[in-house]
């Protein structure tokens, strides 16, 4: 019997009927997002620490402050670390170059491009919140927000357009009629903060109005040397007036005001659209979002978990898709605010993406895997400036492909088998798509480094992973880390991928590429344990929190190198002696997977939905991060609770039960169209 998914998904839209930063709602298409108070609008401009900004924010928009344009890398004095008999630079040490290594972090930033809202002639409190109702239905993609001004009602529809970037309101009131209701666009100068805006700088922006009639406008906005144009179209009777050097409102002699705002950059020209149109678009959109592809159906479980890990799985889709879905790899607070300015972290790109493919929706990891080619280049000669073959990826980079200074970052090495994850993903669960034949150069760039990125040594007569080198587990001194599990596992693996990749089409494979793959040192252990790095026997003592990743080499890997017995000793080590409130959102759906591959369902399950500082979910459906790190979402967390759940639900090759991630007593699973990849 078909699952009734729109049923399932509608019983997850989320209310809310207040004024609460723990629930704003956002509306978006991958590119271009917009996040709401329980007005449907942004209605206040505030920002408490910890709580989630308004922000109206893009995958294009990204500002450079005066002067920082320029990337002076040449003039950073790099740290020197031994490797393989010689030395490597790198950005690691801002000792006696503090601001050019700031400037090099913060700019690029992402940046607010406008503030919408509501502006009432007559004062309305809200925070009283008794009269709001909002819902955002899934399903359409649409956020219906009631209320109440000076005992008026008030409605609000709120959308996006999924294929361009427009945002579209329906507002309907008779305070419009009567000329006290308006919807007005602020534009804030950008700022590298979480809230992307500064209003304090007026006079270092220009907002100018040009009225082409018939409803139609255009703001044009430059910022320094950025440029963009919001094009708008109200609906008659209306009038667009400008109020301030950069605020504008809409205004309505008719109680139903209709406005679309699109935002437009470099060369590319869109007409912006009428409500009904972007509706009508928006609702097919979102019908066909949870119709195609995968599904996932819990509802007939006993366990009283299983309506909230419902309730987060259908959310995290829904987030990701508006936030990890666009031309360029997300900040891990996507389109929402800025988190480290807004910047990519590449290793957290695979957590943002990848249960796209295991969904059946391959399409949407596609669309920003084409930065990888753009950035190419530049991943060419980074590898070179270092004494390097092919190409290393950055880590916390921009629309450029640069990296960022850092003395974590740009140690880091997990993300460098990344493409050939990305690669091997598609092969397996998206074959027709049209981006693997162009994949082959980035297949071999990734690989060629790797092999000459690891070390000879004659004495064990093996390759071996550093250092220097940061793991995924960020707090090894890189001058002391080797061969750290996980990474040591990617490499096996991306390695094995790579050369059946190019196989596949009928490409050359490299024979050093194999020389080192069946060459490459052997997990480390001690006593029967897998340890953090080969220097690390303190692992479940004084390194036992953070990251447990050599865990994830059975799980987010398919543990071709593991001993599972060593596995499970581990995981239940680390159940017992890790400091569990330090993990991060995506170290528990992680850790299940490890767990579900180990046969052990129920610890799994209690994995995923452990109460833990970071692993919360709000009301909205996002993983926060808090009380540490103060982040009001997180991103990676929810695609890596897909991740999980695709695994636990669709299983693995050479698996033979049926969702295997799942007890038997208390649940029942239902999946319709799930890919199988490990």
């Amino acid at each position: 019997m078909p699952i009734e998914r729109k049923r399932l998904v509608q019983e997850m839209n989320p209310k809310v009927d207040a004024w609460d930063p723990d629930s704003f709602l956002s509306v978006g298409n991958g590119n271009l997002a917009y996040t709401v108070d329980c007005t449907g609008t942004q209605s206040r401009i505030s920002h408490t620490k910890g709580k989630t900004p308004l922000c109206t924010m893009s995958s294009w928009g990204f500002h450079d402050y005066p002067g920082k344009e320029q990337k002076h890398y040449e003039r950073l004095i790099l740290k020197q670390y031994e490797h393989a008999g010689r030395t490597v630079g790198y950005m690691s040490d801002d000792t006696a170059q503090e601001e050019l290594f700031h400037d090099l972090r913060v700019n690029p930033h992402r940046c607010n491009l406008a503030h919408i809202g509501l502006q009432a002639s007559v004062p309305y409190d809200i925070n009283k919140g008794k009269s709001f109702t909002q819902e955002l239905d899934l399903y359409s993609g649409v956020i219906t927000s009631d209320f109440m001004v000076e005992d008026e009602p008030v409605q609000v529809h709120t959308l996006c357009h999924p294929k361009q970037d427009q945002l579209s309101f329906r507002l309907k009131s008779p305070l419009l009629e009567r000329g006290k209701l308006h919807l007005s666009l602020r534009f804030p100068y950008p700022s590298h903060d979480i809230t992307a805006s500064d209003y304090t700088k007026p006079g270092n922006h220009q907002s100018v109005l040009v009225e082409y009639g018939d409803g139609r406008y255009c703001i044009k906005r430059t910022v320094d040397t950025m440029q963009y144009e919001v094009q708008i179209l109200a609906s008659k009777p209306s009038v667009l007036q400008q109020t301030a050097a950069h605020e504008f409102i809409v205004s309505s002699s008719h109680e139903l005001l209709e406005v679309g705002v699109l935002f437009q950059h470099g060369k590319e020209r869109e007409e912006v659209v009428d409500f009904s149109q972007a509706l009508d678009a928006c609702t097919l959109h979102w019908a066909s979002f949870w119709q195609d592809g995968a599904f996932i159906d819990l509802s007939l479980s006993s366990d009283p978990r299983a309506q909230e890990l419902q309730r987060r799985m259908i959310l995290s889709r829904y987030l990701l898709a508006i936030q990890c879905s666009g031309n360029t790899p997300p900040s891990e607070t996507g389109l929402t605010c800025n988190s480290w300015y807004g910047k990519f972290h590449l290793e957290m790109h695979l957590l943002h993406a990848a249960h796209f493919a295991l969904f059946g929706q391959g399409e949407l990891l596609e669309r920003s895997l084409s930065y990888y080619l753009d950035i190419l280049p530049g991943a060419y000669e980074r590898a070179k400036s270092q004494g390097y073959k092919g190409g290393r990826w950055p880590k916390m980079t921009d629309p450029s492909g640069n990296d960022s200074p850092s003395a974590i970052g740009t140690l880091l090495c997990w993300q460098q088998p990344h493409p050939i994850f990305y690669g091997s993903l598609l092969r397996k669960t998206y074959p027709e798509s049209d981006m693997l034949s162009s994949w082959v150069p980035v297949i071999r760039a990734t690989a060629d480094f790797m092999v000459d990125y690891v070390i000879w040594d004659a004495k064990r007569k093996a390759y071996v992973l550093g250092p220097p080198v940061i793991p995924v587990q960020e707090n090894h001194d890189p001058e002391k880390t080797l061969n750290p599990t996980f990474e040591l596992s990617y490499w096996r693996w991306a390695l094995s991928e790579a050369m059946d990749f190019m196989k596949q089409f009928e490409q050359p494979v490299d024979p050093t590429w194999k020389h080192v793959l069946d060459n490459l040192a052997p997990l480390p252990m001690k006593d029967g344990l897998y340890l953090a790095q080969e220097n690390c026997p303190d692992t479940y003592t004084t390194h036992a929190y953070d990251h447990p990743s050599f865990l994830f080499s059975l799980g987010l890997l398919d543990g071709r190198d593991v001993d599972q017995k060593v596995m499970e000793h581990s995981l239940m080590n680390v159940m017992e002696k890790w400091q569990l409130n330090e993990l991060w959102g995506w170290d528990f759906p992680l850790m299940a997977m490890t767990a579900a591959r180990l046969g052990k369902p129920g610890l799994a399950l209690d994995l995923l939905l452990m109460d833990s500082p970071k692993n919360t979910y709000t009301a909205n459906g996002h993983n926060a991060q808090r009380p540490k790190e103060d982040l009001p979402l997180y991103l990676p967390g929810n695609g890596a609770l897909l991740l999980a759940i695709a695994l636990m639900a669709g299983g693995w090759q050479g698996c033979e039960t049926p969702h295997p991630g799942f007890p038997k007593d208390g649940w029942i699973v239902q999946a319709e169209g799930l890919k199988t990849f490990w």
